[in-house]
């Protein structure tokens, strides 16, 4: 049944780029779709953050088009086509866990991630067998498009596998006090030609820190910001409805009134 319903899918993505087909559908291309499949991506997101599994389901399926109207795009460009997607990543999970489809063992989830990870770099060393070491990089294939979370991410986790990482989470606390007297050197100095750029440099060494925090502790940066978004949204939206009741708005509201409510909507633990 699976099987024929995927089919379904596939013939309906033809049928609407064919010549009786949708004139929307047909005018994409790789390009045009690209910004709709990040919003996609983001929309699964935010239903597994929401717990909302009948919102996930139909997200999901979204998401789902865009890989077949992929391939599709590139079945007309004789490229490859959906069964070529299939096989290769069916082929990549069977390679990728001999523990299960093969005799190696791996009886916790760090064993297996780290023969994930050695099985990876040995498909990587024989794509790159054809360039000299020079010509190498530990850090090639993060896509230059990831959120900058997302990529500090990958390029320190990268890194720290050759053992370029702090021996423990004091030292990045450390290099977090670091990046902050730098920064604030940076604005104490006054206004210049360059000060912005400076400014720039210091703000983003102290997020990309702050990402390696994040990464020892095996927390991820992009969901921690996501949830500290929705608090202060949560919050912030309270005081509106506690000012609105009293006849009020933000606008004609001391600070010091501002904040007894802020500490009025941590204390009730709202909803996020």
């Amino acid at each position: 049944m699976t099987g024929q319903k995927f089919e379904r899918l596939v013939e309906i993505m033809a049928t609407l780029r064919g010549p009786a087909g949708c004139p929307w559908d047909k005018q994409q291309d790789f390009n045009s779709l690209k910004p709709m499949l990040v919003e996609e991506v983001y929309e699964v997101l935010e239903a597994i953050e929401n717990n909302d599994f009948d919102g996930l389901s139909e997200e999901l399926g979204d998401l789902l088009l865009h890989v077949v109207f992929h391939a599709h795009l590139a079945k007309e460009a004789g490229r490859f086509d959906i069964d070529t997607v299939i096989e290769k990543i069916s082929d990549k999970l069977v390679r990728r866990h001999p523990h299960v489809f093969g005799d190696e063992s791996a009886s916790t989830p760090e064993e297996v991630i780290k023969n994930w990870e050695a099985i990876k770099a040995q498909e990587k060393a024989e794509k790159l067998k054809s360039r000299t070491p020079n010509e190498r990089s530990l850090l090639e294939g993060i896509p230059s498009k990831l959120p900058a979370i997302h990529e500090a991410h990958q390029i320190s986790s990268r890194a720290a596998r050759v053992g370029f990482d702090w021996p423990d989470i004091e030292g990045i606390f450390e290099k977090l006090q670091e990046e902050v007297r730098e920064l604030r050197e940076v604005i104490s100095a006054g206004q210049d030609d360059t000060r912005r750029e400076r400014l720039e440099d210091e703000i983003g060494d102290m997020l990309f820190v702050i990402v390696n925090i994040a990464r020892y502790l095996k927390i991820d940066s992009e969901s921690a910001l996501k949830r500290a978004n929705r608090k202060f949204k949560a919050r912030f939206q309270y005081m509106e409805s506690e000012l609105a009741k009293q006849g009020k708005t933000l606008e004609q509201t001391t600070l010091n009134e501002m904040e007894t409510l802020w500490q009025k909507a941590k204390s009730k633990n709202l909803p996020t």
